[in-house]
């Protein structure tokens, strides 16, 4: 995985996550890795990933039998879904807002734009 050096690792590693959740890598109710593997996997310190599940916890996406590992909850992707949205519409669309006004891009041009990218999928 490489990193952006503006936000902080564990919150790149949640986005990855969520990710793997939205596109249903992992569905609600399954095993997730476990601290150790992520962390192996993604090359980050295992004190990173434990951030990055306790975060998860605390949204209500993640939770941990104890012995056994991490889990999705069993309203994982609704939840993921609805903070990304959240997330999404306070940070990013604010920006391509100010970019789109100030590069006099009308909303019937990006209308046509969006078309184009969803056919060529």
């Amino acid at each position: 995985m490489e990193f952006n050096f503006n936000k902080a690792i564990y919150l790149q590693i949640t986005d990855l996550f969520c990710d793997e959740i939205l596109v249903k890598k992992w569905n609600n109710g399954d095993r997730i890795p476990s601290v150790r593997e992520l962390a192996i996997n993604i090359e980050v310190n295992p004190n990173t990933v434990m951030r990055t599940y306790s975060y998860l916890q605390e949204k209500g996406i993640v939770y941990n039998k104890r012995g056994i590992g991490y889990f999705l909850t069993d309203d994982a992707f609704e939840k993921t879904l609805k903070m990304r949205k959240e997330e999404f519409i306070k940070q990013d669309l604010p920006v391509i807002f100010k970019t789109v006004k100030l590069l006099d891009i009308n909303f019937d041009d990006l209308k046509t734009l969006y078309n184009e990218f969803e056919s060529n999928k």
